[in-house]
């Protein structure tokens, strides 16, 4: 099993070679994005967003790094999305921003949602719908178009023919045998593909580590109707914005127990129209109502169904826990069920969101304890038949953190996958195929690129780390003034803070040995400059305020001369 550490720049790609880059996606669970290479043309499947965590402050999404295309857009052949999921759909808008000619591929509901996306980006993209089993020959990539289960409808892997060999590409997909829309992962296919052989089989990493199978979705719609059954005020109900299969679910225990449906939140209510209108969810007349219309129903007339199941701070559910929602306050026993896993990273914010609820008065059902969701990946069980039916040649682990990716690869190797075929890599791994053999041949840099709002890649790992500490540590100013000739502080300094010290009074104690320093300076002989007076000042401050505050506040020393 090859791990990267620290490779070389990848050599000139030779003809007749397929190069496999990943952009995103792997050591995250987000941002996915995989480009393709051969005879000089490139091919990229997906193009998502991550989201932020705390530890990234005032960023509002994290791109993959595109530097290692820009200068080549004019050589991809395509875009081709798995599916709707805006971790594998969210960036192509930034993507097409820099070449909108580039053609999207997908299944319908995933180009109805991307456009609807592009439409916000001023972006009318050219779009080619991908039917199941289709096939579609891009210059010298020729792709076959199999069905997948997933947790949201339409999705798909990708076959992808070179003459270097044959890649299939999973997306995010699950093997449930009893899905809601009757639309099973295509085994079949599969099995067809290995017998003509799969020279990379690039598979779903997210759930790895759990053994067995992932349960079906069909289990979780008598949950839901029971706890809604059951209710005697308000129901809320977070989800994905893009989980169809779990709002028909709502939907339809609202229709039983008698109560209408609002949408609250901007891509929920966009979506399930899209949904909808393409007739992906069933609405049943008179059941879903505009959430300026709630209050005209009692409470026990009423489903939410909400944005915000991973502790978005700007998400309808964070600001309902926050008691800041302009149409929604949450009252005593109604009822909040977080329909959705915990994706990693956001385990803090989930937890306030309950905390916030619960101090409101809500009773809160989630995954913790109650069976109201279930995963949309592939376990442990069903990985192992997916490598015995495709019986690939080379593996290479896609779509999770590296221990996700790790566990994926012992499970290959447990079906008779060689150790050396199996290629652990992370973002900006560069993969060679050719003449069935993969290997890892160096990598590039790929960076997080953050969206803060109308700023792309402006933001730096170093401007994130002065807002922690900014959020964490506190600021402080110091103003000295000082003598042009002599030198000699005539004012100051004066010290002011926020977030250290309730009173900045708490200074006084090192004001004294400030004046020193600069005196010091100024009786020294030797000529200072004001960047030099002023980092006297940062150091006696902060060894100060580190000492006695126990804090490691930002500190901005100003030296006026007079």
């Amino acid at each position: 099993m090859t791990e990267t550490h620290v490779l070389p720049h990848p050599p000139k790609l030779q003809n007749g070679t397929c190069r496999i880059v990943p952009l995103g996606g792997l050591g995250d669970i987000g941002r996915n994005m995989t480009v393709f290479e051969i005879n000089g043309k490139l091919l990229i499947v997906d193009a998502g967003v991550l989201f932020p965590e705390e530890v990234q402050p005032g960023v509002d999404l994290i791109l993959p790094d595109f530097d290692f295309i820009k200068d080549r857009l004019d050589d991809v052949v395509a875009i081709v999305l798995t599916h709707g999921h805006e971790d594998h759909i969210g960036a192509v808008p930034y993507l097409l921003r820099l070449n909108p000619d580039i053609p999207l591929i997908g299944s319908q509901l995933t180009l109805a949602l991307v456009e609807s996306k592009l439409q916000q980006h001023r972006i009318k993209p050219l779009t080619l719908e991908a039917q199941d089993g289709g096939r579609e020959k891009l210059g010298p990539f020729e792709l076959e178009f199999v069905a997948v289960n997933h947790s949201i409808p339409d999705s798909l892997a990708i076959a992808i023919r070179t003459e270097a060999g044959t890649i299939l590409h999973t997306g995010d997909f699950k093997m449930d045998q009893l899905p809601l829309d009757g639309r099973i992962t295509d085994l079949r296919s599969f099995a067809r593909l290995g017998e003509e052989g799969v020279d990379l089989f690039m598979t779903d990493s997210t759930n790895a580590e759990v053994p067995g199978f992932t349960p079906t979705e069909k289990d979780i719609g008598p949950v839901i109707e029971n706890y809604i059954g059951k209710a005697q005020r308000r129901v809320i109900v977070a989800s994905f914005a893009s989980h169809i299969h779990r709002v028909q679910q709502v939907l339809d225990a609202a229709v039983k127990h008698g109560r209408k449906v609002a949408f609250v939140g901007r891509s929920m209510v966009n979506n399930m129209g899209i949904a909808a209108k393409l007739g992906y969810l069933d609405m049943p007349e008179d059941t879903v109502i505009e959430l300026k219309h709630v209050n005209d129903y009692e409470d026990h007339e009423v489903v939410l169904m909400s944005t915000g199941s991973q502790g978005e701070p700007m998400a309808a559910l964070s600001r309902m826990a926050n008691d800041e929602h302009r149409q929604i306050t949450i009252q005593h026993d109604d009822l909040v069920i977080l329909a959705s896993s915990m994706i990693p990273g956001n385990e803090n914010a989930i937890t306030r969101i309950i905390n916030g609820l619960m101090k409101l008065g809500a009773n809160v059902i989630h995954k913790g304890n109650a069976h109201v969701h279930v995963s949309g990946h592939a376990s442990e069980g069903e990985l192992l038949y997916c490598y015995n039916i495709v019986k690939p040649k080379n593996v290479m682990p896609i779509h999770g953190e590296t221990r996700h990716l790790i566990a994926n690869g012992k499970i290959a190797q447990a079906t008779g996958v060689t150790e050396e075929n199996v290629l652990i890599t992370g973002d900006g791994g560069v993969i060679d195929l050719v003449d069935g053999v993969a290997r890892q041949v160096g990598e590039i840099s790929s960076q997080y690129v953050y969206v803060d709002g109308r700023s792309i890649g402006a933001v730096t790992e170093d401007d994130l780390k002065d807002r922690q500490v900014l959020g964490e540590e506190g600021f402080i100013s110091c103003i000295a003034v000082i003598d042009r000739e002599t030198r000699a502080v005539v004012s100051g300094p004066e010290i002011h803070s926020r977030g250290v010290a309730e009173d900045d009074g708490v200074f006084d104690a090192i004001k004294p040995k400030i004046v020193k320093v600069l005196d010091e300076a100024a009786k020294s002989g030797k000529e200072h400059s004001k960047h030099q007076l002023q980092q006297m000042m940062r150091r006696t401050l902060g060894s100060w305020v580190a000492r006695k505050l126990r804090r490691r506040s930002m500190i901005v020393p100003i030296v006026i001369e007079s």
